[in-house]
C-alpha cells in the first residue's frame, strides 16, 4: 500500500528542558500526520469517522530540536470498520519512533460502520 510521508521540524514547544523532544508529541505529530495523509480522501458526512482503538509506541534514539524528520504513514491492514496503521518517525534513513495503530470507523450513531469503498480505493 502506498507510502504518506509528512516532513516535520523540531521547535523548542516539542522538547522538554533538554531539548528533547517530550514522549507525548510524538502523538500530537503522528495524529497531524495522519490528518494530512487523509485529507481529500475522505467525506464523513453523517459519520464520525476514525478514531483511534489501539496504539502502541516503540521509542528507539530520541528527536531533538531542530531535528528535521519525516513522518511516514502506511496502511498495513483494512478490515470491515478497522484499518490497521504504521508510522516511522524517520531521520536520515534511521528510525526514531514506530507507533502502531489501529482506527476504527464509527457512523454518526457511534457505533462501527462499514469503511466507504472509495476511501480504501483511494488509498490502496
Amino acid at each position: 500500500m502506498k507510502l504518506h510521508s509528512f516532513p516535520f521540524t523540531v521547535a523548542y514547544a516539542d522538547t522538554d528542558a533538554e531539548g528533547i523532544v517530550y514522549h507525548a508529541r510524538y502523538l500530537e505529530i503522528a495524529e497531524r500526520a495522519r490528518m494530512n495523509w487523509l485529507r481529500g480522501k475522505l467525506s464523513a458526512g453523517e459519520d464520525i469517522g476514525f478514531v483511534v482503538r489501539e496504539l502502541n509506541i516503540k521509542y528507539i534514539q530520541p528527536l531533538r530540536v531542530a531535528d528535521e524528520f519525516i513522518v511516514e504513514t502506511k496502511m498495513m491492514d483494512v478490515g470491515a470498520a478497522v484499518v490497521r496503521i504504521e508510522q516511522k518517525f524517520v531521520k536520515d534513513g534511521a528510525e526514531y519512533a514506530i507507533i502502531n495503530l489501529k482506527v476504527a470507523y464509527l457512523g454518526g450513531d457511534m457505533r462501527p460502520k462499514r469503511i466507504p469503498q472509495d476511501f480504501i480505493n483511494g488509498l490502496a
